[in-house]
Order: structure tokens, then C-alpha cells, then sequence
């Protein structure tokens, strides 16, 4: 149920509909508008009758919400939502933004040289593992503590924002204390203790589809985030697994339009991880932006054939800068503009 209430509604009026909520054992999440403020309702068991929240003082309409999701539902909110990080605003139809980095942080000279070639090409975020939840026990589980450090050292030299991974909730705070955006990986998407520990949090959440995860999954998890109090989030579309195996995983390019139409989070997409080829990687990456998604993050490393983790489908720093090129040309065609930090 979404309480939509009058724009001349009073403090008093949102509190009283928040009491009653309260009351029959529900929780109530206020969603600020641009002219007026509704109410979702959370924790109710079955279906909730609108006509004692339509008498109340300050309401326009008590409206049902069809899907199972509903904080993160359009139906609930139809602005988009934008997400502020010092001067970018990230989840704007008309600006794209682009992350860009290695998969593993490896060493001072490998992340600095990075983040200034990628800051060159246009991206305005630096991604790079810390913490490396990696299939085999016996590869590079990354830097760790000394993996942030380089990482914050790179934002203090270059000014790109930066995202990296936190694997549980034991490396969350953390992480936490170094990026600018909290990635939740493929693996971790239904990982709820971790998505509840998240949702505590005041700090942007990338969220990453999991391997086998539908769409309808992918809301769900990030509805745990969101019923916690943490609205900014970003849905971001890695690939899947499907049967076809001469690519890592199959870019569900579907899911970008899809999930743009069912909820007002942020769409992403990762063709390093969606497709898995290097060689085809930058196609994907013009096909996302098409698609209409809000942003990138991209796998680019200074030496591919030599890093420690995914270099198979990371970009060197000339393939990232050409397809930066392209992805500006894809992005005017349709209206849009690639953000740079300058």
C-alpha cells in the first residue's frame, strides 16, 4: 500500500498516517517527492484496506502496490532516483557515468597508473578488489587492508570516486570507510545478512545480479536494502549463466530496460563480467549505454595478459580509451552525455 498525501499536508498530518501505520504492527518508509510526500507501507501480511488511511487528515489517496517488491517499485515512486556523491549525481537519464579500474588491486605502481589513464579516457569512479571472493581458495583473495589504503591513495592523487567490494559483513565497515560506493557482488546478492547490514548504512550500494538470479530476485534483494532505510542504491546488470558457453556468462541486455520500467533505482550494466572476452567487451559496452543504462564498470588494466585476476576481459589502457570515444558517440545519438571529472 502507498499513502499519497495532499501537497499542503502538514509535519502533523505525515506523522499522524506514520502512527497508524505503526500501530497495526507495520513500518512505514516516507518517499519525499518533488511536490508531495507518500508513505509505503512494509511488514503488513496480506493486502491493506485503504479507506482508514483515506480519511485521514493530509491524504490524497491510499493506492495498492501490485508487486511483491515495493519500495524499489515505480508504482511506489515514478522520479527516478539520483544519487549524489560530492559533485556527480549518478542515475540522471541524461548523463552517463563510467567506472573504470582492475578487478584486483594489485600493487601502488598498477592502481595510480590506472586510475590517472582511466580519469584520462573519461571515466569519473575507480573500481578495484581489496577483498577478492574468488572461486578457488587458491587464487588471489586480493590486498585486503593494504588494497584500501592504495585505493584511498588513488582517489587523493586523481579525484575519481571509488568502489570496491565488500564480501561479508565482516569487511563492511571497512570498506566502508574507504569507498565512495559499496559494491555487493554477483555471489552476494542474496546474501541477506550482509544485504540487512547494508541497509544500516548511509553509503551507496552497487548491487550486483547474481549468476543465476531472475529479475523479480534482484529487486527482492535490493528491496532489504532499501526497507532498511539505505535508498541509494544501484542495480547493476553483470550477465548470467545460460547454457551458451563460449562466453564467461551471457549480458541479459533485456534486463536494462526491464528493470528501468519496473523501478526508479539506477540501472548499471558490466560488460567485463557479462561477456567475459576481452574483444567483445566494447561492443557491449555501446550496446549497455543503447539500452539505456544509467552507467558502466569496466575492467582496465595496464598489462592484461599479467594481471592476477580476470585479465581475459580486461581492456588496456589504448582499448579503453578508443571505446570511451565510441561510447560518447552512442551516448549523443541518443540525447545523453559521458560525465568527466573535468
Amino acid at each position: 500500500m502507498l499513502i499519497v498525501m495532499r501537497p499542503d499536508a502538514t509535519a502533523q498530518d505525515i506523522e499522524r498516517v506514520n502512527d497508524e501505520i505503526r500501530r497495526r504492527g507495520w513500518q512505514p518508509h516516507a518517499i519525499p517527492g518533488e511536490t508531495r510526500t507518500a508513505i509505503g507501507i512494509t511488514g503488513n501480511p496480506g493486502a491493506v484496506e485503504p479507506e482508514p488511511f483515506r480519511v485521514l487528515p493530509g491524504v490524497a489517496d491510499a493506492v495498492p502496490v501490485s508487486q511483491p517488491f515495493k519500495l524499489v517499485s515505480r508504482e511506489v515512486k515514478p522520479d527516478d532516483t539520483t544519487i549524489q556523491l560530492g559533485n556527480l549525481v549518478l542515475g540522471s537519464q541524461k548523463t552517463v557515468h563510467v567506472i573504470a579500474g582492475p578487478c584486483s588491486v594489485e600493487s601502488h605502481e598498477q592502481i595510480i597508473s590506472t586510475a590517472k589513464a582511466v580519469k584520462k579516457s573519461g571515466a569519473t569512479m575507480l573500481r578495484g578488489g581489496a577483498f577478492k571472493p574468488r572461486t578457488s581458495p587458491y587464487e588471489f583473495q586480493g590486498l585486503k587492508g593494504d588494497g584500501l589504503q592504495l585505493l584511498a591513495e588513488a582517489r587523493k592523487e586523481t579525484g575519481l570516486r571509488v568502489i570496491t567490494e565488500a564480501k561479508d559483513t565482516a569487511t563492511l565497515n571497512a570498506v566502508a570507510e574507504v569507498a565512495d560506493i559499496i559494491q555487493i557482488g554477483a555471489r552476494n546478492m542474496q546474501n541477506f545478512s550482509l544485504l540487512e547490514a547494508a541497509g544500516e548504512l548511509r553509503k551507496p550500494i552497487m548491487l550486483k545480479r547474481g549468476l543465476s538470479a531472475s529479475i523479480k530476485e534482484l529487486l527482492m534483494a535490493a528491496e532489504y536494502v532499501v526497507a532498511r532505510g539505505n535508498t541509494q542504491v544501484i542495480l547493476c546488470e553483470r550477465g548470467i549463466r545460460t547454457f551458451e558457453t563460449m562466453t564467461r556468462n551471457t549480458l541479459d541486455l533485456n534486463a536494462i530496460p526491464m528493470l528501468k520500467a519496473l523501478t526508479h533505482l539506477p540501472v548499471w550494466a558490466d560488460p567485463s563480467h557479462g561477456v567475459g572476452v576481452r574483444k567483445a567487451v566494447p561492443a557491449m559496452m555501446r550496446a549497455a549505454i543503447a539500452a539505456g543504462a544509467d552507467g558502466l564498470i569496466v575492467e582496465v588494466h595496464p598489462d592484461p595478459p599479467r594481471a592476477k585476476s580476470d585479465g581475459f576481459q580486461s581492456l588496456d589502457f589504448s582499448e579503453f580509451d578508443k571505446v570511451m570515444t565510441e561510447v560518447r558517440a552512442v551516448a549523443a545519438a541518443l540525447g545523453r552525455d559521458v560525465a568527466r571529472l573535468d
